[in-house]
This record gives C-alpha cells, sequence and structure tokens, in this order.
C-alpha cells in the first residue's frame, strides 16, 4: 500500500509574527527620511524670507541628513546580504561589507555638509565636492555586491536543495531589487547631476525634485517587494528535512519478511520481487 505525502498548508502568521526587525528599520528611515524633508524645507524657508538659514534649523537638517544617509545603506546592505529573509546571521564577508560602507557613508554626509554651508567661490568648495561625489559612487557600488553574492547563493540552492522552488521566488525577487538599486543610482547620481547642469537656472530645483521622487518611488517599491506577508516567499513555512526528501512512503506488512520463493529453475527469488513483478497466470491447465 502507497501512502502519499500529507503536504502541510502554510500556518497563517499573525501580524506580529510576520514582521521582522528589518521591517522595524525600514520603518524608522521612512521616518528619519520624512524629518530630514521636514528641517530641509524649514531651512529653506529662512532663507526665502530672511536671506539666510538658520542655524539651529540647518544644524538639524545636516544631523538628520547624516543619520538618514547611513541608515539607507544600511538598510540596503541587510536586505542585499538576505539578512532575516535569506539568513538570520551575517558572514564575515558581509561584516567586512559594513565596515567599509559605514565609515564612507560617513565621509560622505560630511563632504556634502561642508560644501553646502561652504561658498561655491571658495577653494575648499570643488575640493569637498569632488570627495563627495567619488566617495558617494563607491558606497553605491559597494552595496551592489551583497546583492549579486545572495543572487549566486540563491541559484546554488535552486540546484542542490530540496526546496528549490521557494529558493527559485526569492531568486527572483533579489533580482528585481538588484534591478531597482541599480536604476535608483543611475538616475539620482548621472541623469539627476546631467539635469542640473543643463537646465537654465531657474529650473535647477526640477533636480532636486526628480532626486526626491525616485528616492521616494525607490522606498515605495522596497518596501512593497519586502512588505511583511505570509505569502511572500521568504516568509513561506519550511518543512522538516525528513518530509522533503520523502515525497512518497511505501508502507509494507510483516508477513512476507525474510521468506524466499524458489521457481522451477531452481532460482532463488524473494517474497518482495515476486510482489513487485508477479508472473502471469497460466491457464492452459483451466478446464
Amino acid at each position: 500500500m502507497i501512502a502519499k505525502k500529507e503536504t502541510k498548508p502554510n500556518s497563517v502568521l499573525d501580524v506580529k509574527g510576520d514582521v521582522f526587525k528589518i521591517h522595524y528599520l525600514m520603518a524608522a528611515l521612512v521616518m528619519v527620511k520624512a524629518m530630514s524633508l521636514m528641517f530641509h524645507a524649514v531651512n529653506y524657508h529662512f532663507i526665502a524670507v530672511e536671506g539666510s538659514p538658520e542655524e539651529a534649523w540647518a544644524v538639524l537638517y545636516y544631523i538628520v541628513y547624516l543619520l538618514r544617509g547611513c541608515v539607507l545603506f544600511i538598510t540596503i546592505v541587510l536586505i542585499g546580504t538576505g539578512w532575516a529573509f535569506v539568513k538570520h546571521i551575517l558572514s564575515d564577508k558581509d561584516k567586512k561589507i559594513f565596515m567599509f560602507i559605514i565609515p564612507l557613508q560617513v565621509l560622505a554626509n560630511v563632504a556634502y555638509i561642508i560644501t553646502e554651508s561652504t561658498e561655491e567661490g571658495n577653494s575648499q568648495y570643488r575640493l569637498w565636492r569632488e570627495v563627495f561625489i567619488l566617495v558617494d559612487l563607491l558606497c553605491c557600488g559597494a552595496i551592489l555586491f551583497p546583492v549579486v553574492w545572495s543572487i549566486r547563493h540563491l541559484q546554488e540552492a535552486s540546484q542542490t536543495d530540496g526546496k528549490a522552488a521557494i529558493s527559485l521566488q526569492k531568486l527572483k525577487l533579489f533580482r528585481h531589487f538588484y534591478v531597482m538599486i541599480v536604476c535608483y543610482i543611475y538616475f539620482t547620481r548621472i541623469i539627476v547631476y546631467l539635469l542640473k547642469i543643463t537646465v537654465p537656472f531657474q529650473y535647477e530645483w526640477l533636480g532636486q525634485f526628480f532626486a526626491e521622487l525616485a528616492t521616494y518611488v525607490f522606498f515605495v517599491m522596497t518596501g512593497y517587494k519586502f512588505r511583511p506577508a505570509s505569502n511572500n516567499p521568504y516568509l513561506q513555512v519550511s518543512q522538516d528535512d525528513e518530509d522533503i526528501e520523502m515525497e512518497e512512503v511505501v508502507t509494507e506488512t510483516g508477513w512476507n519478511e525474510g521468506v524466499v520463493r524458489v521457481n522451477q529453475g531452481g532460482k532463488v527469488v524473494s517474497t518482495q520481487d515476486s510482489l513487485a513483478n508477479p508472473k502471469p497466470r497460466d491457464n492452459s491447465h483451466d478446464a
């Protein structure tokens, strides 16, 4: 008798159980980004009214901007490494990426703050602007490595692991995330810059507008792709190794264990083989 494997339905997880730590970090990133935009708007308001920025509001904006840049890149790297979605610990290679990106991101933000608070005619303005562009591009290139490693890991897992379907779904998800990062970096670092240097002076605000719009779209799409939902591929309930390896279980009774049968040619045939391949009955003696 053959008993088919009983499939386990995906359990319906409660909302709190669906939320990972990375989701709280993503929510904190959105809040920090909103605060940064608010302080930036207040800073521009004082510039428009009084002709110079209010120092208190400018300091608050720069502090929040520095925090927002670090949290943004940390979140992207954590998602790219597959933390909480593919694996629950960071490897030594992932930790080295953090050791490289976080100081560079702090330096890039400091360079941006110096260039924003320095007159364009100042000799240090050009130097710090070039430092900011170079370091920012290094950080943007470095955050692509964890995503590529995760994609390669999922490709290998989809070929060797028993959970091939789940691995392929995760692979598709991380490929989309990789494309999103590339588009975000390409648009905000290249297209926006070309827009700023080509449009007339009175339309320079378009560069900042499209940069913030691209950031908003990137945040929304990332949040949607990795939203806390029970039907997402990274939240599917994993099955036991026993259930994965055994697609079907063959049960048999013990009455014929160790019993052999001798056919007419003197060949010994086990009872299990004779049951598996029964010999056709000879009807010549039936009268």
